[in-house]
């Protein structure tokens, strides 16, 4: 079993969680909605990765709808005391599994209470909003209405702390003179790098950095040099890749998902994995050859 204490901690909210944590995404079933081919499994999964140390579990009350939040509530409740749940809101699943944009304050307040009553809490850790300008990612367009919804529920002690997702910086400062942002969740990887400049000016305001998609996502990622890299390292290209994560700047959470124990088990050992400089000036350069590709 891996040492996910080497992987360091940081900051969300007023809690320190550990760098290396789980998206829940992929235990809902095909496309994020459904049940899971595997219950069992989708339960082994959660209890394995909180066993292994994980204290920071990414999840939505749209993923499934509403089955994610339930296996994390049966696979973990009573929940340990330094668990860090973070859900987000903006959408609802149509009966076909078409996502769909929630973005009205009513709608919003009515995911608040989704996730909480699905989780079995009082109160919500963290609460990202996705901006939904762009699904696919992030679009200019104010964000003001929605922010100001959830900090009036952060007011009523429904939700601790804010976060955002698929957001531009103009809009990150736009949330910030409303609320205090805890976080920012966009998409971010070896190859995927349009937020360079973001992570750098977060981690100056101290604000977490959680890359979505840190291995690609639906499409995981390939690369010559990775998979050289890892070679040369004994290790595999997607503990590769996340080590990388870890690398670039402190303030990154990673929250790799997976509904396999023994996939989850080859994450969590990227806290083990150190790269020599050679090696992360390769990597370096990977994103520059994606580009050009």
């Amino acid at each position: 079993m891996s040492n996910i204490d080497q992987a360091g901690t940081f900051t969300l909210g007023d809690r320190t969680v550990r760098r290396l944590g789980y998206g829940a995404m992929q235990l809902a079933g095909r496309g994020v909605f459904g049940p899971p081919k595997d219950h069992a499994a989708a339960l082994a999964v959660l209890r394995e990765a909180v066993a292994s140390g994980v204290n920071h579990i990414d999840t939505s009350d749209f993923y499934g709808p509403h089955i994610t939040n339930q296996l994390i509530r049966e696979a973990l409740a009573p929940y340990p005391e330094d668990l860090v749940i973070v859900t987000k809101v903006s959408a609802r699943r149509g009966e076909d599994g078409s996502w769909i944009p929630a973005l009205s304050p009513e709608e919003l307040t009515q995911a608040v209470h989704d996730n909480l009553r699905n989780l079995g809490l009082d109160v919500l850790e963290v609460v990202n909003f996705r901006s939904m300008h762009n699904v696919h990612h992030p679009a200019e367009g104010s964000i003001e209405a929605q922010v100001t919804a959830l900090a009036d529920l952060q007011r009523q002690g429904l939700v601790r702390h804010i976060g955002l997702s698929n957001v531009t910086a103009a809009q990150i400062a736009e949330g910030r003179r409303i609320c205090q942002i805890v976080c920012v969740q966009n998409h971010y990887n070896l190859a995927h790098r349009d937020d360079e400049a973001l992570v750098d000016a977060l981690a100056r305001e101290g604000i977490a950095y959680v890359p979505y998609f840190p291995l690609g996502g639906f499409t995981p990622l390939q690369s010559s040099t990775l998979s050289a890299v890892a070679a040369r390292l004994g290790a595999t290209p997607m503990q590769v890749a996340l080590a990388w994560l870890l690398h670039r700047s402190p303030n990154i959470l990673l929250i790799p998902g997976t509904s396999s124990v023994a996939h989850l088990r080859e994450n969590l050992a990227a806290a083990e994995c150190r790269l020599p400089d050679e090696a992360i000036k390769e990597l370096d350069a990977v994103a520059a050859g994606a580009a050009s590709t």
